[in-house]
């Protein structure tokens, strides 16, 4: 495991800390590929083994986008290289998107650029109201581009068209009226409570139902409504007559807690 990135378990959480305060946590090629191999790992693992993961950064800022000796290095690269480069920046935010476990970002002081991905490829994204965010990449005469397939399903082609275009900084309230986030908080103090609120929300339910609610949202991408309609019925009747399912009904109609809940 690479010293840029920080895993500690506990309890069925996973809580992965980006690990470069020194340079507000931005990317390069090695933090890249230890994220892409920890979710990928994430994804082998079973119901019982994980149940959560909560990604933030260290230090004041959560993500500042790309470290400016990648970009630098990145200028002699030919075409092919820079789409191999811009490649593996894609495959590690598919590794978080696709992570079978509930993922739930911790923003505080700054997410921008590729940082912005990070809350777009979560499943809740909690942030400090005096968080900043931006799509800042044309500021520097580049594009979001590679992360765009994550984050117009997350704010839409609106607010897309007016943050991309100009990448404007913007706080707190405009990424939650957008969608970027799902809450915003007082304080560090308070983003730690929720987050921790959150995950025990998390792993009080049933762990496969948990999975397989973030699974049928995934996999409607693409559908028709009537491919939808089909694939929704099925999963909701497999999950019903599931050992899971059959468990958490009989303790509902018994007023007993379900098997998987430990208090």
């Amino acid at each position: 495991m690479s010293d840029l990135l920080r895993v500690e378990r506990e309890g069925g959480v996973a809580r992965v800390t980006l690990n470069r305060p020194e340079v507000r946590n931005a990317f390069n090629a090695e933090l890249i590929a230890t994220l892409a191999w920890t979710f990928e790992a994430f994804a082998e693992e079973p119901p019982e083994g994980l149940g959560a993961v909560v990604l933030t950064g260290a230090g004041e800022v959560f993500c500042a986008g790309a470290d400016i000796e990648w970009q630098r290095a990145s200028i002699g690269l030919s075409m092919e290289e820079n789409e191999a480069d811009a490649g593996r920046l894609q495959e590690m935010l598919v590794a978080i998107d696709e992570c079978p476990v509930p993922v739930i970002a911790a923003v505080q002081g700054a997410a921008l650029g590729g940082g912005m991905a990070l809350c777009c490829v979560a499943d809740i994204a909690v942030a400090t109201a005096d968080a900043t965010f931006g799509f800042t990449e044309v500021r520097l005469g580049l594009m979001p581009a590679v992360i765009s397939p994550f984050v117009l399903p997350r704010i839409g082609e609106g607010a897309a068209r007016a943050q991309f275009l100009t990448g404007e900084r913007f706080g707190g309230e405009r990424a939650l009226r957008i969608g970027l986030v799902s809450e915003l908080v007082p304080d560090r103090p308070s983003l730690d409570a929720r987050v921790e609120a959150l995950v025990g929300e998390v792993l009080s339910a049933g762990p496969e139902a948990v999975r397989n609610a973030k699974a049928v949202i995934g996999d409607q991408r693409g559908l028709s409504r009537s491919e939808a309609l089909t694939l929704t019925v099925k999963r909701a009747a497999r999950q019903r007559v599931s050992a899971e399912g059959q468990e958490g009904l009989g303790a509902f109609l018994d007023k007993r807690l379900p098997s998987w809940r430990k208090e």
